[in-house]
């Protein structure tokens, strides 16, 4: 027996309902804020990632799915979302435009990582960016249109914020940062080390408990903001706080990937366990033109769905559509034209092999129609249906034609 390889995992009901239900959810609130719709492709070239995300990040050095096609190219499964959408904004010349573009996308990304709950190989996440807006009040933005989406859900969490300071301030303290590091070499892991070479900043994201008392006394980013850093990110503060939005401030908050600049921030949930992130995300506003377009401030986010379908708890279904049966072989072709018809306007579960009133009256109930309609020998000769309404547990024989008048314009 072939079976899913390890770390993907199939998506069915009703775990599926949660899924479309979160993203038509989520994709609402994200128009509501005037972002528009993007997808990308799973595959893309591997240059892609390793010039955006990093060669320091573990995603690079550690996770992707690499391979060479049968073309000769070296390409991978997307491993996140914003540098496929940062090639497409490049790509179509958007960067070249004046103007504000807002993107939102959805789908499944991939890393070669042990898979554990909540973290699986093949993963699918829902992400917002923002390009050509330098503005601290859409990083507001942003975090609000995130706030929005967890509190429909009623999700607990925890909102952090940190300041990743920008090309004026960051030199300058990964200068101090690194000479730190250089007296502490000895009491730090190979990962740190590795990354005190390529990407130092990141070091204060190691989970290594040893690491993380080494860094207690370093030296600290906020101390070490330029005065325009400063400004922005007490702005943001004061936003946060005028919209009555709870906060912390976590000085070791530098997410995952080597692109973020100034704002950075994260919702954690304490329903979750170890791995408690549940969406994150921040300022990129050199990527653009890393990648090779025209200057551009850019600020997104992401959410890990498989994180928070376990939190999600949806509202209870109401009776919907028409369960459409027969009780005879010779009612098939009839039962079949009513479904065609219907199905322009209604959810119709249409059962084609006979079965008796009372199974398919189970099926319905099963089903979660809102009506039952059933098609026997003696409905065929008076062409009419048998029609029972599940809720009000009320039953009626109508005419066909009208069965298909009534039902064919209603919502049910």
């Amino acid at each position: 027996m072939i079976k899913a390889l390890r770390g993907m995992k199939d998506i069915l009901p009703p775990v599926s309902e949660k899924y479309l239900h979160f993203i038509n959810t989520a994709s609402k609130l994200a128009n509501n804020f005037g972002f528009e719709y993007i997808e990308t492709p799973i595959l893309e070239e591997t240059s892609l990632f390793k010039r955006s995300v990093g060669e320091s990040s573990d995603i690079v050095g550690k996770e992707m799915y690499e391979f060479i096609d049968k073309g000769g190219n070296s390409v991978c499964l997307r491993p996140e979302g914003t540098a496929g959408v940062v090639r497409s904004f490049i790509e179509h010349k958007f960067d070249r435009k004046e103007g504000i573009f807002r993107y939102f996308y959805y789908g499944p990304m991939f890393r070669y990582e042990r898979p554990q709950k909540g973290r699986l190989r093949e993963f699918h996440q829902f992400g917002c960016e923002t390009f050509g807006e330098p503005s601290v009040y859409e990083d507001a933005n942003m975090i609000i249109l995130l706030k929005d989406i967890l509190d429909f859900y009623n999700i607990d969490y925890t909102l952090k914020i940190n300041s990743l300071g920008c090309e004026k301030c960051m030199p300058v303290y990964r200068k101090k940062l690194i000479e730190f590091l250089d007296t502490k070499e000895a009491k730090i892991c190979e990962d740190c080390i590795r990354r005190k070479a390529t990407n130092p900043i990141r070091v204060l994201d190691c989970k290594v408990d040893a690491c993380k008392d080494v860094y207690v006394d370093a030296p600290k980013l906020l101390d070490n903001l330029c005065e325009d850093c400063k400004k922005d990110f007490e702005k943001l503060q004061d936003i946060l706080q005028k919209n009555k939005i709870s906060y912390e401030i976590d000085i070791f908050l530098v997410r995952g990937l080597d692109y973020y600049t100034k704002t950075a921030f994260e919702f954690v949930s304490s329903s979750l366990g170890s791995q408690n992130a549940i969406a994150g995300g921040g300022r990129f506003d050199r990527l653009v033109e890393f990648m090779g377009g025209k200057p551009t401030p850019a600020i997104g986010f992401a959410i890990g769905i498989e994180r928070i379908l376990d939190l999600i708890e949806l509202p209870q279904n109401k009776r919907e559509g028409i369960y459409l049966g027969v009780l005879t072989e010779n009612a098939k072709d009839k039962a079949f034209e009513i479904a065609t018809n219907l199905r322009k306007k209604q959810k119709v579960i249409f059962i084609y092999n006979k079965k008796s009133l009372k199974a398919h009256l189970k099926g319905a109930d099963k089903s979660n129609a809102k009506f039952a309609a059933i098609i026997g020998e003696d409905e065929l000769e008076k062409n009419s249906i048998w029609v029972k309404d599940l809720d009000e547990k009320k039953e009626e024989i109508l005419k066909i034609d009208f069965f298909l008048k009534k039902f064919g314009e209603i919502d049910v």
